[in-house]
């Protein structure tokens, strides 16, 4: 059973909450009660943070932003798994990103925080875990809230991105194995029988329906709300796409409306980027890169403003991303 906690995106970052609240009626505002009743009936349930869940954090957070510790890893550790032991999971897994479009970028400082973390939930009497995933690209094709569901429709039906999915059958196979105490082997195999037996795919619909989401919208996605301006971004070159500015996708997203810099700002359910082209791909002058979703001509103008910065070309293909470390 699965009780997922998460968060709204702010900044570059996309939040869950945000991406599944694109679901006509999905909430994630529900009561605790109901919220483990969702759990213990479907396996799967996923809310909001809760602002009361860790108030000490919350006091020693606004005191790091003001004595410059914010990017203290110690400290990010701390906040983290303060989060993690108060949801009260006896086995955490741990998706800890790097590279450019990640909060740490540096890959042995990375390295570091995940095993400060895996050490806080080992000696609190937790079974933790933590899995270390490359942002030197954007996962998938999709950037964006209602665009990220459509994509991890696709995903759930065994045809999402090559990237996507990988990423997806490592951190499910790891919970698994935790979970029913196998191997990580036989626990890939379980996920990948969950995937093309359409399990996996009626526990979503289960959740989404559970907490008041509208599943005729998931079996129809093109039912959901499109963006009224599609612009294409092109290529001003020729050449391979030898690395891209993961965090500047991210930017740009905001910029059509995907994202806020404010919590309360609101966002555009529709907005955001849909890749044509990733890291090695070969492009000639002219080929679209990305199709840039939004609500007004000018925003998209704005947006490709941003993506100038964010492709770096070559004459050859660069070294392949290591996915997963």
């Amino acid at each position: 059973k699965v009780a997922k906690m998460s968060g709204r995106g702010l900044g570059h970052t996309g939040g869950t909450v945000d991406k599944l609240e694109s679901i006509p009626g999905f909430k994630t505002a529900i009561p605790r009660e109901e919220f483990f009743r969702i759990v213990n009936e479907n396996g799967l349930a996923l809310i909001g943070q809760s602002g009361n869940m860790v108030p000490a954090d919350k006091k020693l957070y606004a005191l790091r932003d003001v004595t410059a510790t914010v990017d203290s890893i110690p400290l990010i550790a701390s906040s983290i798994m303060s989060k993690k032991l108060a949801a009260g999971s006896d086995k955490i897994l741990l998706d800890v990103t790097t590279g450019n479009g990640a909060f740490i970028k540096d890959y042995q400082q990375s390295l570091e925080l995940a095993r400060k973390m895996v050490t806080i939930g080992t000696q609190a009497g937790k079974t933790t875990v933590a899995q270390l995933t490359s942002m030197e690209e954007p996962l998938g094709f999709a950037i964006g809230n209602n665009l990220e569901v459509k994509e991890a429709i696709h995903a759930l039906h065994g045809d999402g991105p090559a990237d996507l999915m990988e990423v997806c059958y490592c951190l499910a196979s790891h919970m698994i194995s935790l979970g029913k105490e196998i191997s990580v082997e036989d626990a890939r195999v379980r996920a990948e029988d969950a995937i093309h037996s359409g399990r996996a795919w009626n526990t979503f619909l289960a959740m989404v329906r559970e907490q008041g989401g509208d599943t005729s919208y998931m079996e129809h996605p093109e039912r959901l709300p499109q963006a009224s301006v599609i612009y294409e971004y092109k290529a001003a070159r020729s050449g391979y796409i030898t690395g891209m500015d993961t965090e500047g996708f991210g930017t740009a997203a905001g910029i059509l409306g995907a994202g806020r810099s404010r919590k309360e700002d609101s966002i555009d359910v529709s907005a955001g980027i849909v890749l044509c082209r990733k890291v090695n791909d070969h492009v000639a002058e002219g080929d679209t890169l990305a199709c840039l979703h939004t609500s007004t001509l000018e925003l998209a103008k704005a947006a490709a403003g941003k993506l100038e910065g964010c492709y770096q070309f070559g004459e050859s293909p660069a070294a392949a991303i290591q996915l997963i470390g």
